[in-house]
């Protein structure tokens, strides 16, 4: 790990872990929500190498890193045993969009890795069966399947843990109820008593109830491997035992409200909740089931050439409950199929761009990337090498689209849970008949991915001149505005981003900027919310919130605008990017647009520092004499 000394010295001298209530980070500082601040040794963050300084603002604890702060970020959160899903935990999700994708994911994510082990080993078996490697009436096979396919036949005690956590339960309690629902004596109820009666007759949801709770009776349903009975359980469970909480005596609340939320939420799910979500749960399989049969091509290709949209907002975790559901009530699924073919298509277009490119550090990135993504893993080939590159993109895109078509033409269903890339080829074996159409289907899409990802990248989605090495150092004098030779020094001149009164970084109220700890500059205090390109170059960052640009032209001057003070608190809102990460721009193109009015009624200076992120590498960086300036006018020299 580069940064893990710095790390530890953070977590030792913050406080440590205990003292983190979360932990997010901007362009260039971690930013924490701490409990204490007086248990942070200030002093002593100041000093360790790799920090530039400390600011305490807003509310936040503000450790200034520099531009590698994501990779900072991403060290400390895992040597702190802090998950990045719960690193921000404060921060409230807005929108019913937003509000239930963080739900799903909150209790998705830490049962993943097993559900995908899980899976993985129903799928080898399924294979070992296929070939007649191993007998299903042997021992052999009875061992190696109870080792997968015990997880998810128990899958509700599993969601019951991590729903409670998510809904604020306790999340034993929420086990408890899972277990209920998957009893032994219960399931033997269902498949063994003659029906005392049945209820709904001759309606869709008929019904033959074989016990009651109180004369009430109970429509008993299947709910081993189920998902959506156990959240909505413990949901419920989560809101009476908070109720009970209030109105229970302190002195008898440890016993009685466990006991009470227990002996109310259980019966409530048999009798109401467990039957309910289960009919809607196979009416939801049911409708997309059909849905994907009026026209499985069309249905594969929308969906396989909008996956990689999908993971990158986060949106896919809202079809993982519902394939589950389908694994659980249809024993198929075909809503998460078409997106299986990503990490082989991503591979294709990245062992492409491996091949093509003449850059030493693309290289070295991209076969990395290329084994990753053939595996199944595909953020390093997405965030690394794909999406920075905007044609590779959309290359990885059409192939699985083109893969989802082909799956739809074979009508291909995924039978299991399980690995991704080469490992998701067991998941397509049928559990009886073995392989057959679903299998070839996805065998023969995945080939295709591949293929068309590799060749788009050698044609037409990779120009290595973007990856172009770095020019040595000639006699020539660089295209560049003014660069003009002044003997063995250079002089560059960048333009004014923004329209604005110039005011010297001294006058920032943060300290990190006015000391001139992140590069000499100056600051602007705007008066058109606009800000433009100080010269030709590549934008090479572009915070999420839309607050701050960085770009580096092409004589490799780092340039940084900051639109306002902690105005990453605003979280996008009043600010409009016109361009996008590893966008390559031209001086005075239109690169973000700001409401300066909505922004200072929301209580945030918009005094913005242009800095020279790496003014180490330079003589001198000189600013203008003026005190008004026009975007586009001589703002700042540097001399080489």
């Amino acid at each position: 790990m580069k940064y893990e000394k710095l790390s530890t010295e953070i977590l030792e001298n913050i406080g440590g872990k205990e003292n983190i209530n979360s932990i997010t980070h901007c362009i260039t500082r971690l930013r924490f929500k701490l409990k204490d601040e007086a248990k942070a040794n200030t002093e002593a963050i100041k000093e360790l190498d790799g920090v530039v300084t400390v600011v305490k603002s807003a509310g936040q604890y503000q450790i200034v890193i520099g531009n590698h702060v994501p990779e900072v970020y991403k060290e400390f959160i895992q040597l702190a045993g802090i998950s990045e899903e719960s690193s921000n935990s404060e921060e409230k999700p807005k929108g019913f969009l937003n509000t239930f994708v963080d739900i799903v994911s909150g209790i998705f994510t830490p049962v993943i890795g097993v559900l995908m082990a899980a899976g993985m080993i129903k799928g080898v078996l399924a294979l070992l069966t296929a070939f007649n490697v191993i007998d299903k009436e042997s021992g052999t096979y009875l061992i190696i399947n109870a080792s997968g396919d015990a997880f998810f036949y128990f899958f509700p005690l599993f969601l019951g843990y991590t729903a409670s956590k998510k809904f604020g339960g306790k999340p034993f309690l929420g086990m408890a109820i899972g277990a209920a629902l998957v009893y032994p004596a219960i399931v033997a109820a269902n498949s063994t008593m003659e029906p005392l009666y049945t209820v709904f007759a001759g309606t869709p949801i008929e019904s033959p109830v074989y016990i009651t709770f109180l004369g009430i009776p109970v429509i008993l349903m299947n709910y081993g491997s189920s998902v959506i009975p156990i959240i909505a359980a413990t949901f419920l469970a989560s809101k009476i035992e908070a109720g009970l909480t209030k109105i229970i005596p302190v002195m008898v609340r440890s016993f009685f409200v466990t006991f009470l939320t227990l002996m109310i939420t259980i019966p409530l799910t048999f009798i109401i909740v467990g039957p309910i979500t289960t009919w809607i749960g196979l009416l939801l399989g049911d409708v997309l089931a059909q849905l994907y049969a009026i026209n499985p091509i069309i249905a594969g290709v929308i969906i396989g050439g909008f996956w990689q949209v999908f993971i990158m907002f986060g949106l896919h975790w809202g079809f993982v409950p519902i394939a589950l559901n389908n694994y659980a009530t249809l024993g198929y699924d075909v809503v998460m199929m078409a997106g299986l073919a990503t990490p082989v298509a991503m591979a294709g277009v990245t062992l492409g761009i491996f091949l093509k490119t003449k850059n030493k550090k693309v290289k070295e990135i991209a076969f990395p990337a290329f084994l990753s993504a053939l595996f199944g893993i595909t953020e390093p080939a997405l965030y690394g090498i794909t999406l920075p590159r905007k044609k590779a993109f959309y290359a990885t895109s059409a192939a699985v689209a083109v893969a989802g078509g082909i799956m739809g033409i074979f009508n291909t269903k995924v039978y299991i849970n399980g690995g991704t890339g080469i490992f998701a080829l067991p998941r397509f074996i049928h559990p009886e008949s073995g392989i057959e159409s679903s299998f070839i289907g996805f065998a023969i899409a995945s080939g295709v991915a591949f293929l068309i990802g590799l060749g788009l990248a050698l044609t037409i989605a990779y120009d290595p001149k973007q990856d172009a090495e770095e020019k040595k150092e000639t006699k020539e004098k660089p295209e560049f505005l003014l660069n003009q030779e002044m003997g063995k020094n250079t002089l560059y001149e960048l333009e004014s981003p923004i329209a604005g009164e110039v005011v010297a970084l001294s006058q920032i109220q943060d300290e990190a900027f006015s000391s001139g700890l992140l590069g000499k500059g100056v600051a602007i205090i705007p008066q058109k919310g606009e800000v433009v390109a100080p010269a030709d170059g590549v934008i090479t960052t572009l915070f999420p919130t839309k607050h701050a640009v960085g770009l580096i032209t092409e004589n490799g001057v780092e340039v940084l605008i900051h639109v306002g003070m902690d105005t990453v608190n605003l979280q996008g809102q009043y600010f409009d990017a016109k361009v996008s990460q590893g966008d390559t721009v031209k001086k005075g193109q239109l690169l973000l647009t700001f409401d300066i009015e909505n922004i200072q009624k929301a209580g945030y200076s918009v005094i913005t520092p242009v800095i020279i992120t790496n003014t180490t590498d330079y003589l001198d960086v000189i600013d203008s004499k003026e005190t008004m300036i026009s975007a586009s006018e001589p703002l700042l020299t540097v001399i080489s």
